[in-house]
């Protein structure tokens, strides 16, 4: 392995969607951030994250001959730049390390590699992600990047005369089904994805990342910068959202300006609140300073880690963050924070049971016949231990 997607700050930055897996993990426009650095160097990237996801995700603790940020999307400048980065130099960008030539092992005192090591300052333009809600904010831009992947390295194939096109940025992989939908490309490019299924009177405008054998419910109404990962079920009203994959909001009611980790289900009628009633800038739970603070948007929804769960008629309020394993239900609108492992709704939460989280885990994993294992087990356990401080604030 000659190449590592390193998390750096951004793991600490990013959570809950990364309290379960490294940054080069998360999916944002079409792919995930490994898939598309994968595309761009033309090799098998390795990642570097935190010790408790090494043996799930197979990281890299060794020296290598170049190590790239996870935290920073692609660009063809930048991936220019990497690729011609001398071996003893570091590309910076405003005091964050973009790459360094080598990479050294995990276990090395990095205050005295970089002091030996020559600073280059990168004098393009870059997109970080640096808050979960970046995700959303970003992935118009990224699936219209992704689309000129797609389009070089796949073939489409046409819709059948039951379906209403608009524009001409439509990709459709071998596989896909759709029937009676009516998807405009104008503003931005579709992707339908291998053995998708866009179900009868959905309506779609670009841009859409509808991935690998995700299902659009009958009538949903689906607006610009969403992304719906892998083997997700969505209906109802979804808006620049991201939803990373095997999760389900199958029913009516709105998700917008979102993103949900995977194996998150919204109950029936769920609905998130993305603008305040005053139109004021949006607040939400941060893990790195351990508080609220300001996101600077003015649109903001929900943040979910794994393994969430809300019950049917839940409402969420603008910037709510919900952590992994946790179960939300009743009337009312349930705290802006939610940390891991919690379970009730707006009338209080209690701890939720480890075995209970894992006995649901199981099922839901196993209906799409993917195993619950010995290592998923190992790192929940752990994140349950880790999040307790956040459960007795």
């Amino acid at each position: 392995m000659d190449v590592i997607l390193f998390d750096g700050a951004a793991h600490q930055s990013l959570w809950p969607l990364t309290a379960t897996k490294p940054v080069a993990k998360l999916r944002i426009g079409i792919f995930t951030i490994e898939e598309k650095w994968n595309y761009y160097l033309g090799a098998i990237t390795g990642v570097r994250t935190k010790e408790y996801l090494n043996e799930k995700f197979d990281a890299i603790d060794d020296q290598v001959k170049l190590g790239i940020y996870a935290g920073v999307l692609p660009t063809l400048q930048l991936v220019k730049s990497i690729k011609s980065l001398p071996k003893g130099q570091i590309l910076m960008k405003e005091g964050q390390v973009i790459a360094l030539s080598p990479m050294p092992s995990s276990d090395a005192n990095m205050e005295e590699v970089l002091s030996g090591m020559k600073m280059i300052e990168f004098s393009g333009e870059l997109n970080f992600l640096e808050h979960p809600w970046d995700i959303f904010t970003h992935n118009h831009n990224e699936i219209v990047n992704d689309f000129e992947i797609v389009k070089a390295t796949k073939e489409s194939i046409q819709l059948d005369e039951t379906n209403t096109v608009i524009g001409n940025q439509l990709f459709v992989e071998k596989g896909a089904k759709v029937s009676c939908a009516t998807i405009n490309t104008v503003e931005g490019p579709v992707f339908i994805g291998k053995d998708a299924e866009v179900l009868e009177g959905s309506l779609i405008r670009g841009s859409l990342a509808l991935c690998e054998g995700a299902v659009l419910k009958m009538g949903a109404k689906i607006y610009g910068g969403t992304t719906i990962g892998p083997y997700c079920k969505v209906g109802g009203e979804v808006g620049n959202s991201v939803i990373q994959g095997y999760s389900n909001k199958g029913h009516d009611g709105y998700l917008g300006n979102s993103v949900l980790g995977e194996w998150c289900n919204l109950g029936a009628d769920t609905n998130t609140s993305n603008l305040k009633n005053n139109y004021g800038e949006v607040k939400a739970w941060d893990y790195k300073e351990k508080e609220i603070i300001n996101t600077g948007l003015q649109f903001c929804g929900l943040i979910m880690g794994d393994h969430s769960k809300c019950g049917i008629n839940t409402m969420f309020n603008t910037g709510t963050v919900v952590g992994v394993c946790s179960n939300i239900f009743g009337g009312g609108f349930p705290s802006k924070f939610i940390p891991s492992y919690s379970w009730g709704g707006a009338d209080g939460f209690e701890t939720y049971k480890i075995e209970k989280a894992f006995e649901v885990a199981e099922i839901v994993m196993e209906r799409r016949k993917i195993e619950f294992t010995k290592k998923d087990k190992e790192l929940l356990e752990y994140l349950f231990d880790l999040t307790a401080e956040y459960r007795l604030n």
